[in-house]
């Protein structure tokens, strides 16, 4: 592979994205620019580097030997140049977890943070789970996730803060032609007899797993037996499509073809979300985050628990709310 002279940054930055979600669109949406525009600087790298870096189909990315090898390489390059901005007393980029492009409640939280802060960078990556998340966290790879706080092993809580976001109101995806399908919301009662998919297996998410294990406790609800990891909207909806179980989810749920979501009632279960950050750490794009999270949640009433609201009385004690 032959070393250009210099390379920019920001062609890195959109590589590396690239690399490690393997699918344009998300790793646009992480470094929140036009698709078009992130091809075309993965481009631009390609022709500077001489190398083909990805191959690309209509059904997938994969990094070709060129691009494995320049993987670490380039992490090094740009922890490099953030170690030199911190140096200076300039702030390298925020890196933080959103969960899942599709989620109202952590984009609005990052899209205040960068009216707040327009001169720092905040990049998001997408990958659900806040228990594989924390591990990020604790190790420095990652600045600041969303997720049940009061979920993960006292063991990984230990190091780690939170801030309370969101008691998110739960819902279900179902195939459209479900029974339930018809309904505008569906009564937890109605679900017994039910297998519900709730992430059971997925070691990035054990926590949203035992939520909806105490949620669906004494009520005849089973959890849905593991089944292979669903990466993006379009292997969730084949994922669904062959296993015909209704999925636990928020209210917030990006819709997709060939399923619909209903809130759940009678009661309401909440999901309780905090914005999370391992302990110790000072950064401006963390204060811009924790400002932005503040002002959302007053002025939306996200910590406002409704009547009939559910939520763990761990969770509710961790949230601060009664």
């Amino acid at each position: 592979m032959p070393a250009p002279a210099h390379l920019d940054p920001r062609l890195l930055r959109a590589f590396l994205a690239v690399a490690e979600e393997l699918h344009f669109t998300r790793a646009a949406a992480r470094l929140y620019v036009a698709q078009q525009a992130l091809s075309r600087d993965v481009r631009r790298l390609e022709r500077e580097l001489g190398a083909e870096l990805f191959v690309r189909t209509t059904r997938q990315v994969t990094l070709t030997p060129d691009g494995e090898r320049l993987v670490p390489y380039v992490r090094r390059a740009l922890q490099a140049q953030d170690d030199l901005l911190a140096a200076f007393g300039q702030a390298r980029p925020l890196l933080v977890d959103l969960n899942s492009p599709g989620l109202r409640t952590t984009r609005a939280v990052l899209h205040r943070a960068r009216e707040l802060a327009p001169e720092l960078e905040l990049m998001a990556r997408y990958e659900s789970g806040l228990t594989g998340a924390a591990a990020d966290l604790l190790a420095g790879r990652l600045d600041a996730s969303f997720g049940r706080f009061a979920g993960l092993d006292p063991a990984l809580r230990a190091g780690l803060d939170h801030q309370p976001v969101r008691l998110e109101p739960m819902a279900v995806v179902l195939p459209e032609d479900h029974p339930l399908a018809t309904r505008d919301a569906v009564p937890l009662a109605a679900l017994a007899g039910e297998s519900v998919y709730a992430g059971a297996g997925n070691p990035r998410t054990p926590e949203w797993t035992a939520l909806a294990r105490t949620l669906f406790e004494g009520r005849g609800v089973e959890i849905a037996a593991p089944a292979p990891l669903a990466v993006g909207d379009e292997e969730f909806q084949r994922l669904m499509a062959k296993t015909r179980n209704p999925v636990l989810a928020v209210v917030g749920f990006p819709p997709m073809p060939g399923t619909v979501l209903r809130p759940l009632t009678d009661p309401v279960p909440l999901s309780p979300v905090s914005l999370v950050w391992r302990n110790g750490l000072e950064h401006p794009g963390l204060i811009a985050l924790r400002q932005a999270a503040a002002q959302v949640t007053r002025e939306e009433g996200w910590l406002n628990r409704p009547l009939e609201g559910w939520i763990p009385a761990t969770d509710a004690c961790v949230m601060g709310v009664h």
